[in-house]
């Protein structure tokens, strides 16, 4: 069964000035004459790790990686000004074109499956294929299912933890009340709702508890950067002109682009109807359902599924 490639370090690094206030990094790894293949990372705001760059055979493909606005080592850390869907998707295209890219592979994971339908939508004719995992629509009833009431009836004993910065008499809607917290501009209020709000995710990411990735995802820079850019997009449905925008927009654009999608039986951050969705949306893409994994892209099922994807469009 494919595992993942081993480690590797980038030949290149790049900051990319996208706009008056952000500053973007990019790197690229692999074979530097090789087929390009963009890595649209997951949160939003999650940002890049090495182990990214370990989903392709460095021996192929060209890997570029970047760290969305706001969050990894692009500047400023976690801010939200010019932070939009459309403004990620306007830097993907201005790295391709500073990189001397015609056309590439294009690979993300939950968030990054959203920001990958966004970017080929856009820009189809720059996609040579898509490898999506965990799908995430960017839908009223995903966030509330994962945020609100849905998620929780499994895991209760953290969904209460992460609802402890909430006043009881907000949590009807915790989406806003975590933004509102998360933007009050009082640093030990933002610093508590970021630590629920990313430790809920970190928590329930996986089939299996994992403290490690609880652990990560409870560290101050982490939890802020995510917390807060995740909200930002929720409470601002995606910036996509409705519910439901992003499935209607791939239905009638991305029929002819080779599409692997991935997803985990348990997903419990995504679940599996957003998948199930859109592969009814596209149905010459190929699902892989994962049986004993849930939404992480570290379990190992995950794992193998997205690189015997990657190996095989790598002949396209």
């Amino acid at each position: 069964m494919p595992t993942l490639y081993p480690t590797i370090e980038p030949y290149a690094r790049h900051r990319f000035r996208v706009s008056d206030i952000h500053e973007v990094y990019v790197e690229e790894s692999g074979n530097k004459d090789g087929v390009p293949v963009v890595f649209f990372h997951g949160g939003p705001g999650g940002g890049t790790d090495p182990m990214h760059r370990r989903f392709f055979d460095p021996a192929i493909y060209r890997i570029v990686l970047f760290d969305q606005r706001g969050c990894g080592q692009s500047t400023p850390h976690a801010e939200l000004r010019e932070n939009t869907t459309w403004d990620l998707v306007s830097d993907a295209e201005k790295i391709r074109v500073h990189l001397g890219i015609e056309r590439w592979h294009v690979f993300g994971g939950s968030w990054g499956s959203t920001l990958s339908l966004a970017y080929a939508v856009t820009h189809p004719q720059r996609v040579r294929s898509l490898t999506l995992r965990g799908i995430f629509l960017i839908r009223r009833d995903e966030i509330q299912f994962f945020y609100q009431e849905g998620t929780s009836w499994v895991f209760p004993d953290f969904f209460d933890e992460y609802v402890k910065p909430i006043p009881v008499a907000e949590r009807a809607d915790l989406v806003t009340a975590f933004y509102k917290r998360l933007t009050s501009g009082e640093a030990a209020v933002e610093a508590e709702a970021a630590r629920a709000w990313s430790v809920w995710e970190g928590s329930t990411s996986k089939l299996f508890i994992d403290e490690g990735l609880i652990a990560r995802t409870a560290g101050d820079a982490f939890a802020r950067q995510l917390a807060r850019i995740e909200c930002h997009y929720f409470v601002n449905n995606g910036f996509f002109a409705y519910d439901g925008w992003l499935l209607d927009a791939a239905r009638s654009t991305l029929q002819e682009i080779p599409t692997t999608i991935v997803q985990g039986r348990y997903d419990l951050v995504c679940p599996m109807k957003s998948a199930w969705d859109l592969k009814k949306a596209l149905p010459k893409a190929k699902l892989v359902v994962v049986a004993d994994a849930g939404h992480s892209a570290g379990e190992t099922g995950i794992i193998d599924a997205l690189v015997t994807a990657t190996d095989g469009f790598a002949r396209l």
